[in-house]
């Protein structure tokens, strides 16, 4: 059966119930079943479907609009493919093994706080995840601050806080690239905008472990655990501070706006075969499954076998059907609904700042998933910034400051559980230590407020960027 009426104006209350049956699968489907998001979404995408249909939109249409919402997400898809393979290629290359012999070597006793949250910083840098780098040097990190009578929370909080650093500026990551693509902005140009609140809130971050760090000068570190990882490195991989400059070169072709991904997985590619001594064979095989590191040396093991194109296939899976949610919502005009609520008492470019912010953390805490709090309150908000003349990449530092860092504060947002599970310790725990986290978004509120650092574009730039959406 086809429908043919003409679609009505769908009501606030209306727009609200694919969220609310989303939130409750997700809820149920992540915190107890302890499973993948992807299917509360697509119950979410099945409500929606049926809300349009209710109000005279066709299956046609609706079909369109969840094309149209994928067709969005395309860019960055392609850059999180190619991230996937610059990780395979660098951990293949033995480039991530020589950050971090060389970045393990900075460990000092009356510095551990500090020390270990530029380490987490420096790694999820190189390597673009946050995960990755709790689960290897922050269990790590863990043991020894420990060792040395450091409280769980305050170890965690510096190892969250510098992990969500190198997470949320790494060119590498995917919630960056999520951000910088969803809403039509240059992933660099993105990056470069989120220094003005990254940059304080780290600095301040270090200040507060500095002052916290003194007290434990005299604790002695448990050498055993650093000498296991790199006597381990030393033995799998030709360590060189030679291969540093492979990042060197890539930010600095960062920097000249040249293609540094594909430079970089070039680089990767013939470091494992050239410096490494790996096969062709072992090389691509790297770039499509990711690095393989036999050893028993289990933080070794979680760190070094990872990467590659496959690697990816979650995170651009949960992209696609997020917007096809997302696609429904907007181009059915229930979005529009929503957002005219909320703009209702967002006044002026700081409140429209604070309700991007307030709607990542409360996506966070009513779905959680960190990537949703991203991907839908883009497409809630985009209109809104151009029509007032905004630059996106203003919203896309917004959708990270508020969304990526802030998924921690919630023990059953995947990341909480995350982090629970792995350094054993809970948000009661570790909250009021994250600073980082928590210093961001306080920062980009009071950034909206004052209009620092907001910028805006022309006639001609607003029509570029409507007829990009």
């Amino acid at each position: 059966m086809v429908k043919e009426s003409t679609p009505k104006n769908i009501s606030f209350v209306w727009a609200i119930i694919p969220f609310l049956f989303m939130i409750v699968s997700m809820l149920y489907t992540v915190v107890v079943l302890e499973l993948a998001p992807h299917i509360p979404l697509m119950i979410g995408t099945a409500i929606a479907a049926i809300v349009a249909y209710y109000h005279g939109h066709t299956w046609k249409d609706i079909e369109e609009m969840m094309y149209k919402g994928i067709k969005l997400a395309l860019p960055a898809i392609v850059i999180i493919i190619l991230v996937g393979l610059i990780i395979g290629a660098w951990i293949g290359g033995g480039i991530v093994a020589t950050m971090i012999y060389y970045g393990l070597k900075l460990i000092t006793p009356s510095l551990f706080l500090v020390t270990i949250t530029i380490i987490c910083a420096i790694v999820s840098l190189a390597i673009g995840s946050s995960w990755s780098t709790m689960a290897t040097v922050g269990v790590a990190g863990m043991g020894i601050g420990l060792s040395m009578d450091i409280p769980a929370g305050m170890i965690a909080g510096a190892i969250i806080s510098g992990a969500y650093f190198g997470d949320k500026m790494s060119p590498l990551s995917d919630t960056t690239n999520l951000a910088a693509g969803l809403t039509g902005t240059n992933l660099f140009d993105h990056i470069k905008h989120m220094f003005y609140t990254t940059v304080p809130a780290i600095v301040i971050s270090l200040i507060a472990f500095f002052i916290l760090g003194r007290q434990f000068s005299a604790g002695d570190i448990n050498q055993d655990k650093i000498d296991a990882i790199n006597n381990e490195m030393i033995d799998k991989f030709v360590i060189s501070p030679w291969l540093l400059l492979v990042p060197l070169i890539v930010i600095i072709l960062v920097a000249l706006k040249v293609p540094a991904l594909v430079v970089g997985i070039i680089l990767g590619f013939l470091s494992q075969i050239f410096v490494q001594g790996g096969s062709i064979h072992d090389s691509v095989q790297a770039l499509q499954t990711g690095y393989v590191l036999e050893t028993k040396n289990k933080l070794v093991k979680e760190l070094f076998n990872r990467g590659g194109l496959e690697s990816m296939f979650y995170t651009i899976s949960m992209t696609i059907v997020a917007m096809t949610f997302g696609g429904i919502l907007e181009y059915s005009g229930m979005l529009k609904a929503i957002i005219t609520q909320v703009l209702k008492v967002a006044k002026g470019t700081g409140g429209l700042i604070a309700s991007v912010i307030i709607s990542c953390i409360g996506t966070n805490a009513s779905c959680s998933e960190q990537y949703i709090s991203i991907v839908v309150p883009s497409r809630m908000y985009i209109n809104t910034f151009l029509e007032k003349r905004l630059h996106p990449k203003n919203l896309s530092r917004a959708l990270e400051d508020g969304g990526t860092v802030t998924s921690v504060f919630f023990l059953w947002n995947t990341c909480g559980v995350f982090i629970a599970q792995t350094l054993n310790v809970n948000v009661l725990e570790y909250g009021m230590y994250a600073v980082f986290n928590y210093t961001v978004p306080i920062i980009s509120i009071i950034f909206g407020y004052i209009g620092f650092k907001i910028i805006t574009i022309n006639e001609q730039e607003y029509k570029q960027f409507k007829e990009a959406q």
